[in-house]
């Protein structure tokens, strides 16, 4: 029998959403290894460029997938654009990661048919659309070998369809009740 393996995954996501981070981490504890950025892990009064920079070669730059968790505000987060963007770049030093999205219990189009695509963070709207995407999204879910399936499915498809990384990065977190295609 195959055995899935355990993926170095990232987890971006919005802090109203601690609570589901800690759970998934819980339930995903032994099935990945958590690449996850912690409180108190970078100082945050150090310049913009900086953080990204940490975020990207010490914690993304070692991981194989980026699991956005999607809440009812992460598409306004300028974090968790940077984080997708930095997932989807490949470079020397930091190859890209495949791109899961999952949507949370509090989101609005979760367990929906049709999901608004402005709902979400716009850089993995971008990569969810089309044929053949390169990313894809699933509602929250309680077992664990469903979602290290998910995991290791966006990780083999991580070099096949080449991602849209072509949106500028967020400058500021946005507000409103969705996105409406501004470009930065």
């Amino acid at each position: 029998m195959y055995q899935v393996p355990r993926h170095k995954v990232f987890i971006s996501f919005h802090h109203e959403d601690q609570t589901y981070k800690d759970q998934f981490a819980r339930l995903m504890d032994g099935n990945i290894v958590d690449k996850s950025v912690e409180d108190g892990d970078i100082d945050d009064t150090l310049p913009t460029d900086t953080i990204r920079q940490k975020i990207r070669d010490e914690f993304i730059a070692d991981a194989t997938v980026t699991v956005v968790l999607i809440g009812p505000c992460t598409w306004q987060r300028k974090h968790v654009d940077w984080e997708i963007g930095s997932s989807l770049r490949d470079t020397k030093n930091n190859p890209r990661c495949g791109l899961l999205g999952i949507l949370l219990p509090n989101h609005r189009n979760f367990r929906t048919i049709r999901r608004n695509p402005r709902l979400i963070p716009p850089r993995l709207a971008d990569n969810c659309a089309g044929y053949d995407p390169f990313a894809c999204i699933y509602d929250w879910e309680q077992h664990a070998v469903a979602i290290r399936d998910w995991i290791h499915r966006v990780f083999q498809r991580r070099n096949g369809t080449p991602p849209n990384n072509g949106r500028q990065q967020f400058k500021n977190n946005r507000s409103g009740d969705c996105w409406r295609g501004w470009s930065n």
